[in-house]
């Protein structure tokens, strides 16, 4: 089953034009400057023949990729390289805070003149990646693969236990009353290198489970510590390496330190770096690592298979209490915007936020079995899996499925598509203990549903394994 690798890489840059809206955040912001580039970075794989197969991926320096937007690029790069089948194309996002705005359903109410409009920066978006990938995909070659693991604290628990048994996000610590970090923590580091047949160096994915948001609440373009992370990276590997950043499970995840700050910002000022170049420094530190060992053991030829199919999953249950809080928000936030528009800056996101809710009760009425439809991703290459999510998902769903697969090492890729500006999706314990990330406005999908999502992609996986031994 095994077969000769071809690989196609390209780097691209999506800096908008300034000003421009960045989201993130409930309340408009409007960036004047851009502090690093954006990046979209992609990786075609490909194997030929009877058994051959192909995976395009991009890793793109944004918040979410809405699904339409996806579906936009498919069709782009679909009208330029008519023999492929586009729907082997992913997009994920790294979750920046400081990247445009790219869903079209009224995120913010943006000025109109004066700054990039979202569509205009999703048209350059959908013109530049897609150029990307027929790029890349003229560029195949036979190439190898090695992959490697290992560790960094990058990402911290951010779902705060209280006595009372509530839970807060992002909430402090050092209170009489705090108990424990509700849920894991996954500091794993998963690479993979890729070598030309000319055995050079041409590209490197890291799979992080830690969304980009230490500069989240800044008026400002800025790709955060996956900046430093690629130019690091180049500075030791060369300046053509392109660079893949992968955000493995880290719904609950924040690279904010929620205890120890004073001790760790010590260590860091006595290194005169800034927090995302610590961040970074750990990270390539933990690529250095992995390199140092898996160099020598490259494969050109092995099995590769990508499995890609829509998974109905149980949509999260709106109560008739959600309904009503919803529904009284919306209405109280409308009047206050008619009173005074300015108040739309604050107060606009939120409003269709819960006003999303108070439809899908309604929908609920007619259907009360909803179901969200997901991109499922599943990927065996080599010895290693690659298994994708729409979702910011719980790292303990992520856990699950790394110690269930038959792979010997498993890559989870969060935020590949989102048709609902980046949906969380939360364990029972989360559900329980409350606060902003497991709330019903925030999730699409609820703890069943994750587990479906688990059982699934684990099934498939398994499938992928156990046909070598048939």
């Amino acid at each position: 089953m095994a077969s000769q690798l071809y690989i196609g890489s390209r780097t691209v840059d999506i800096t908008p034009q300034l000003p421009v809206a960045v989201t993130g955040q409930f309340h408009l912001r409007i960036a004047e400057i851009a502090e690093t580039p954006l990046i979209a970075t992609v990786m075609v794989l490909e194997t030929r023949g009877a058994e051959g197969d192909l995976a395009i991926m991009v890793s793109c320096d944004a918040l979410y990729i809405p699904t339409d937007l996806v579906a936009l690029v498919r069709q782009a790069v679909k009208k330029q390289l008519p023999d492929i089948d586009e729907n082997k194309i992913f997009l994920n996002a790294t979750h920046t805070h400081t990247a445009p705005v790219l869903a079209l359903d009224g995120e913010y109410l943006i000025p109109k003149t004066g700054v990039t409009q979202v569509k205009d920066y999703r048209k350059f978006f959908v013109e530049k990646i897609s150029a990307a990938i027929v790029g890349a995909y003229h560029d195949r070659s036979p190439g190898s693969v090695a992959w490697g693991m290992s560790y960094a604290v990058a990402g911290y628990n951010r779902r705060i236990v209280y006595a009372d048994g509530t839970s807060g996000m992002s909430s402090k610590t050092n209170l009489p009353e705090f108990r424990s970090l509700e849920g894991s923590e996954d500091h794993d580091v998963n690479t993979l290198f890729f070598w030309n047949d000319q055995n050079k160096l041409i590209s490197i994915v890291v799979g992080v489970a830690s969304p980009s948001q230490e500069v989240e609440g800044r008026y400002a373009v800025n790709a955060d510590y996956w900046h430093p992370v690629r130019e690091g990276i180049k500075e030791k590997y060369g300046k053509d390496v392109n660079v893949l950043g992968w955000a493995a499970a880290a719904g609950d995840i924040t690279p904010h330190i929620r205890y120890r700050k004073e001790a760790d910002d010590r260590m860091r000022n006595l290194r005169n770096l800034s927090r995302t170049e610590e961040l970074a420094r750990r990270i390539i530190l933990a690529v250095d690592e992995s390199y140092d060992a898996v160099a020598t053991e490259r494969h050109s030829e092995l099995v590769f298979k990508h499995q890609v199919e829509e998974l109905p999953l149980p949509e999260r249950w709106v109560t008739e209490k959600n309904y009503l809080e919803a529904k009284a928000f919306v209405t109280n936030a409308k009047e206050q915007i008619a009173e005074d528009p300015k108040a739309a800056d604050a107060l606009y996101r939120m409003m269709n936020w819960q006003e999303r809710t108070v439809k899908r009760y309604e929908k609920q009425l007619d259907n009360p079995k909803p179901m969200y439809p997901m991109d499922l991703h599943v990927i065996r290459l080599g010895d290693i899996a690659i298994c994708t999510n729409e979702f910011e998902l719980f790292s303990d769903f992520g856990i699950r499925m790394m110690a269930r697969s038959k792979a010997l090492q498993t890559f989870v890729i969060q935020l590949t598509g989102s048709s609902d500006w980046g949906s969380y999706l939360p364990t029972q314990r989360a559900v329980n203990g409350g606060a902003y990330s497991a709330i019903i406005h925030s999730n699409i999908v609820g703890p069943v549903g994750g587990q479906v999502l688990v059982d699934r992609t684990v099934e498939v996986i398994d499938q992928l394994w156990d046909k070598e031994v048939k």
